[in-house]
């Protein structure tokens, strides 16, 4: 028995550290979705500099990550973990396509597969959220690029036919991006109408005018 009261100790003292790497692993991935969503919001205020920056404090921050949790691979795959990176992912491609930029791939952002896609489908809803924004100032050729980009990111999910347990729940995000896909195409359609009406009316005004 004395035996057994040592090989607890060992247990008590391994799960010791364990835990604390846990509560440090929490912490940190909690200031990586802050960081995250300060580069969107940077994004969509169209401050570049400021969107870097917390995109590179999020990437720095992460690989301490990784360093903390490299015991420990079961609390690197926990969901909190997971979340901050799809969080970090979404930031990333959210910058990239509302600057027009190269879409960065997972190896170039240090991710796995899983929770790229999950970031990407995302990133759709924040670019239905650009949309939206700019509809309101009439720029329709940026708003048709983003939804082609939404549209591309559908098609492409939509391939993704393998179980939950390996791509972490994609179903749900494909049908997200479904969803705010039709919705988008409706609100520009709606949009582009009620220009053409706009600016048919204002024709007629203007003949009507000059009579």
């Amino acid at each position: 028995m004395n035996k057994l009261e040592s090989i607890g100790e060992q247990i008590r003292e391994y799960l010791e550290i364990k835990n604390e790497a846990r509560d440090r692993a929490l912490q940190q991935t909690r200031t990586i979705i802050r960081h995250c969503s300060k580069a969107i919001r940077a994004a969509h205020r169209n401050e570049p500099d400021a969107c870097q920056e917390k995109l590179q404090a999020a990437t720095d921050l992460i690989a301490t990550l990784k360093d903390t949790l490299a015991e420990y691979p079961d609390l690197f795959h926990a969901g909190y973990t997971r979340s901050a990176l799809k969080e970090f992912v979404e930031a990333s491609i959210v910058q990239a396509l509302l600057t027009d930029q190269a879409l960065p791939t997972p190896e170039a952002l240090d991710v796995d597969c899983a929770a790229y896609l999950g970031g990407l489908g995302e990133a759709a809803g924040e670019l239905r959220r650009r949309v939206l924004d700019i509809l309101r100032h009439d720029e329709f050729d940026e708003a048709e690029r983003l939804l082609g980009y939404m549209d591309e990111i559908y098609g492409l999910l939509v391939t993704i036919d393998f179980p939950d347990a390996i791509t972490d729940n994609l179903r749900r995000i494909t049908d997200m991006v479904r969803g705010v896909t039709e919705r988008t195409r409706g609100d520009l359609t709606t949009s582009l109408r009620q220009h053409e009406l706009k600016m048919a009316l204002e024709s007629v005004e203007k003949k009507l005018g000059s009579e």
